[in-house]
């Protein structure tokens, strides 16, 4: 944690600012905090790999505990969740202190007890990403991207690397309440970003108008607290910011673990006071996929959304925002070329290669069924993949590369992701 971050940061619970302790938990290199506790008038949290863990349990008063007694490895692991579990600690040991580092895909069985591995590891070809990073990719065009951004409930920050590649954007903040997620995405997904473990359900820890965008992306429904998340991220946005709620599930329609969703009025008057409007993700999504644009001057009456599944909410007191953008084609490589782990790779007779989609469970073959509209059962390329020696590049994929990039067969992911 950069020691600047103190300035953005506010308690969640008596709102006042926080300070560095000096004591023996404290390692810092300059300004960058690795490890050390911050108090406020009311309590005192601890920073463990460079996350600050503002949330008020046992389990964090634990692990403060045993990082002020000097055991830092234990105090990471009893955040990353593993304390209680002998084989995933062993397993975790050996992947992170082998010769080669370990890739998002090792670590996400290790630090995962759910089906939620499966949607992070194949996040950045289903549906329901693509349309939050056409959108986010959108906003950007308008020029308004300076200043700080908010990637709240934001996982392993997926999002937060889209809008890290966002120019004159000043810093991202990652928030989630799950510290294995932000661990994972300073090691591997956005290290660049600032993580900050906090509760959803509390007063957001950060001060007044502090950021352009304010991004929630497809948790709002599990919120339980949800009038008060909806007046925290109005509080936290700038004046002329915005606020993005992807994916959020419909009361009236039919959706894979939905939450404890809202009908679209109701989500519309929560967030009424920073000019929010509608729009359907089923046509969001045929926008993206046939055109290349999205559309933010046709707002949808949430009566006329009817039981479409879900819908996304953009809020701005700037009326300019509300444009038709054209999503830029990247086919730049900012991070590494990989295959979509959704495809089986074969040898193929001619020296090429066979790719063949293969969904990891039926439950999600179900859920995220319109990515079948882009990606392709199977595919053969002229260029061999399966070999680990070579580095997949633009030249080595030749002619095939634009479209292959385009179906989102092949990825421009982090380094080690796979």
């Amino acid at each position: 944690m950069h020691l600047a971050l103190l300035d953005r940061l506010r308690c969640p619970f008596c709102g006042t600012r926080f300070t560095l302790v000096d004591n023996e938990a404290l390692r810092r290199n300059g300004s960058w905090l690795d490890e050390g506790v911050i108090g406020c008038e009311c309590s005192a949290f601890p920073i463990v790999a460079g996350i600050p863990v503002l949330i008020a349990d046992d389990a964090t008063r634990h692990a403060m505990q045993t990082l002020e007694a000097g055991r830092r490895d234990e105090a990471l692991r009893m955040l990353l969740g593993l304390a209680d579990d002998a084989a995933r600690v062993g397993a975790f040991r050996r992947l992170t202190g082998g010769d080669r580092p370990p890739t998002y895909r090792d670590l996400l069985p290790i630090l995962s007890r759910d089906a939620e591995a499966d949607c992070f590891l194949y996040r950045f070809s289903d549906p329901t990403f693509l349309t939050a990073e056409a959108l986010l990719d959108a906003l950007a065009e308008d020029g308004r991207t300076e200043g700080w951004a908010l990637d709240l409930c934001g996982g392993s920050g997926h999002l937060t690397r889209v809008i890290m590649r966002q120019p004159a954007r000043s810093g991202v903040v990652l928030a989630d309440l799950y510290f294995w997620k932000l661990w994972l995405a300073l090691r591997i997904m956005a290290p660049a970003c600032v993580a900050v473990c906090c509760d959803a359900n509390n007063p957001l820890p950060f001060d007044d108008g502090c950021f352009s965008i304010a991004l929630l992306s497809d948790a709002f429904p599990y919120i339980w607290q949800k009038r008060m998340l909806a007046h925290e991220m109005q509080r936290v946005a700038s004046d002329d910011g915005v606020i993005v709620l992807p994916h959020l599930h419909n009361a009236l329609g039919d959706n894979f673990t939905a939450g404890d969703a809202l009908t679209p009025a109701a989500y519309r008057d929560l967030f009424a006071p920073a000019g929010a409007r509608l729009f359907d993700d089923r046509t969001m999504l045929e926008g993206v996929l046939n055109h290349r644009r999205v559309d933010l001057t046709r707002a949808a009456e949430p009566d006329a959304l009817g039981a479409t599944p879900s819908v996304t909410l953009v809020a701005s007191r700037t009326a300019g925002r509300f444009q038709r953008y054209d999503v830029p084609d990247r086919l730049d490589v900012t991070g590494a070329l990989t295959v979509n782990p959704l495809y089986r790779m074969e040898r193929a007779g001619d020296g090429g290669t066979r790719l063949t989609r293969q969904f990891p469970t039926p439950a999600y073959e179900d859920e995220f069924a319109l990515a079948t509209r882009y990606l392709p059962p199977a595919v053969t390329v002229a260029a061999d993949l399966t070999g680990a020696t070579r580095a997949i590049t633009p030249d080595l994929l030749g002619a095939d590369y634009d479209l292959l990039r385009r179906a989102r067969i092949v990825l421009d992911a982090p380094p080690d992701y796979c």
